[in-house]
């Protein structure tokens, strides 16, 4: 069994418990009191008797108290209708206190109602008067702090949606933007190859079925994402043939490291296309994971670009890379970075920070099978 004060429930052993300490400690206080005085003392087991009738009438009508004080609350700013209906509420709980507890006073005492009554108003009522007061405050202590909690809930709830939110605009960009570059290769190759163009378009479906099947979540396994774009650059390397080289070289501490999905793909996209895709030569696209300390390093480069004089940031690499800054961005505030750096002798690399974190929960991509050498120095 609980008691309901207002929003909060106390159960009934507890909440007596607590009102017979109450009850406990006047009735110490009124012993003590009547031992210091001239008048009439009476032992500790009256005093105890009174006290209990006292508090364990309030502790009736404490509920009650709650109730009234969430109908009419005193809030800023103070508004006269809320503490009229407080005053007068506290009057009447208070004379109803007193008149119960005369009541059950007449079944102790030799006197007559209307005497414990008169007693009652007498020696209590200031007090009763406090305990609604004290109730009251109580009760508005408490929906201020559950209204606090609430907001900063609510606050969080509405900023984790909106990140999510802005999230999800990003990557609605960011896949229409790889499906029409990827379209425009097939459709450019359905004259010269049509095998080529036939084996991209069943590479491409299957990309897009791996999205499609797997992409509820803001971030994957490292490992995951290798096989999607293993997929991709399948894609690309059928497109430029014997002009395009690729390998991998991956930490197997890192296959498991959560990732932003589908952060690679853009990557790689800007890559291919500001390298072999508007130069002449080969290219050869190089990925690589590490862990530096609490930090995710990848590093995505190709031998065949240049940066733009300016900036590497401000260097014209399209809505991939800049979608790709904001997505880290959201996802991990200043804990990440991205940026373009040239290398030499020629080429550029892409360079991915983001805290190191093993994704919790199973990863149910299919099982890594390209080409890649566990360290960089066995390539």
């Amino acid at each position: 069994m609980k008691i309901r004060l207002g929003t909060t429930e106390i159960g009934f052993w507890r909440y007596f418990a607590l009102w017979t300490a109450v009850a406990v400690v006047f009735a110490i206080q009124g012993s003590l009191t009547a031992g210091l005085d001239d008048g009439p003392s009476f032992g500790i087991f009256t005093y105890l008797r009174w006290s209990m009738i006292q508090w364990y009438t309030w502790a009736t009508l404490a509920p009650t108290v709650f109730r009234l004080a969430e109908r009419y609350p005193v809030r800023a700013p103070l508004r006269l209708r809320g503490l009229g209906a407080q005053l007068l509420a506290s009057l009447c709980v208070t004379f109803l206190a007193m008149v119960i507890g005369a009541m059950v006073s007449t079944v102790f005492e030799p006197s007559g109602f209307s005497q414990q009554l008169w007693y009652f108003l007498a020696q209590h009522f200031a007090t009763g008067l406090l305990t609604y007061w004290a109730l009251f405050a109580i009760q508005q202590a408490i929906h201020f702090h559950a209204e606090k909690a609430r907001r900063e809930v609510e606050a969080s709830r509405l900023a984790t949606e909106l990140a999510q939110s802005r999230l999800l605009a990003l990557k609605s960009q960011l896949q229409p933007h790889f499906l029409f570059n990827t379209l425009h290769a097939i459709i450019t190759l359905l004259d010269e190859d049509k095998v080529s163009a036939e084996d991209m378009l069943l590479r491409l479906s299957e990309l897009l079925r791996a999205f499609l099947e797997d992409y509820d979540g803001q971030e994957i396994s490292l490992r995951h994402e290798l096989t999607l774009i293993e997929l991709y650059l399948g894609i690309q390397r059928t497109r430029f043939k014997d002009r395009l080289t690729t390998q991998i070289y991956i930490a197997p501490d890192t296959l498991d490291c959560a990732v932003p999905s589908l952060i690679l793909q853009p990557i790689v996209e800007n890559a291919i296309r500001h390298g072999i895709g508007q130069r002449v030569g080969s290219d050869n696209i190089e990925i690589e994971s590490r862990r530096e300390g609490d930090t995710l390093c990848i590093d995505v480069r190709n031998r065949n670009s240049t940066l733009a004089a300016g900036p590497a940031d401000s260097a014209g690499h399209g809505i991939g890379l800049s979608n790709t800054r904001l997505r880290l961005k959201e996802l991990y505030g200043d804990s990440a970075q991205v940026r373009l750096e040239m290398i030499f002798p020629e080429g550029v690399v892409c360079r991915i920070r983001i805290p190191f974190r093993e994704l919790e929960g199973p990863d149910d991509a299919p099982e890594f099978s390209p080409e890649f050498s566990p360290d960089p120095a066995s390539a």
